[in-house]
């Protein structure tokens, strides 16, 4: 059974209504066109487990897909890191597969299963929707939305999920993402900075105010300097912001590097192996 009265009480925490029902645990997902899955997703959709979760919006429901990732092997009595990975916009949708793009198929290799044992949910944010009600191309920031996103809402209705019924490890719970997602784990970071050992935001941005909230947070900051699409000066805003309060952030700058800063990012062997070593200190 799933923990839903410790789900409920985040969500609401958050101002978000979510419902979960037996759909949350079903083990397909139909999607409403057949898109074009390159090899290394389609063989990444073989060994990710489908999930769904429905959010209430308003006066109705909407059921979001999601994927989980499980250690290759589970130990009696151990417990495992949880990663929730945010995707970007290019990979929206309703077919529960491409957000398996990058970081989720590449995890998926051997050397990356054995080497990092854990739990990682991919939620699929809707073609029309966003983890963060913010402008992708704006070069300053604006205030953070008072609420998360429904699509927001229903990751962490994914990840409360995988909390409640699984060996994870409470005190090593990372988020990070790409691009639409960089945005989304600073977003997310900032209203519960508490449930994290790590962030890991990648040409995204956030709102500096709230700099403060995730001070003590360990974060790791990559972004390529020729990035059209989001300005570099959207993460190194929030880098500055992160060191004025008292915070050390660890902050990649890509020099000719576009926008595609996550392939040089999670493919760097130092950068996963930060994450992977962060754990929540008891205390905080």
């Amino acid at each position: 059974m799933l923990g839903v009265p410790r789900r409920a009480i985040a969500l609401a925490a958050l101002g978000i209504a979510a419902t979960m029902s037996a759909h949350a645990q079903e083990k397909a997902v139909k999607p409403s066109a057949a898109p074009q899955v390159p090899a290394d997703v389609a063989a990444a959709d073989r060994v990710y487990e489908r999930r769904t979760v429905r959010i209430d919006e308003g006066d109705r429901a909407v059921t979001f897909g999601w994927r989980l990732l499980r250690p290759a092997s589970i130990e009696p009595g151990r417990r495992y890191p949880v990663v929730l990975f945010l995707h970007g916009a290019g990979e929206r949708g309703d077919d529960n597969v491409m957000q398996l793009k990058y970081l989720p198929t590449w995890m998926t290799e051997p050397a990356n299963r054995e080497k990092y044992p854990c739990f990682l949910i991919a939620p699929q944010c809707r073609t029309d929707g966003r983890w963060a009600d913010v402008a992708w191309a704006a070069r300053e920031s604006s205030p953070q939305a008072s609420s998360p996103t429904t699509d927001m809402a229903a990751a962490i209705a994914a990840l409360d999920a995988v909390l409640a019924a699984e060996p994870a490890d409470p005190t090593r719970i990372y988020v990070t993402g790409l691009s639409m997602g960089g945005f989304g784990t600073w977003d997310l970071a900032a209203r519960t900075p508490e449930r994290f050992a790590a962030i890991l935001p990648i040409c995204g941005g956030g709102d500096e105010r709230t700099a403060a909230r995730i001070v003590a947070l360990p974060t790791w900051v990559a972004h390529g300097d020729a990035d059209k699409a989001v300005a570099v000066e959207r993460s190194r805003s929030m880098v500055a912001a992160l060191k004025a309060a008292g915070g050390m952030p660890t902050y990649v700058e890509m020099p000719g590097v576009g926008h595609d800063s996550w392939t040089p990012t999670y493919r760097d062997p130092a950068a996963l192996d930060w994450l992977f070593g962060q754990r929540r200190a008891a205390s905080r």
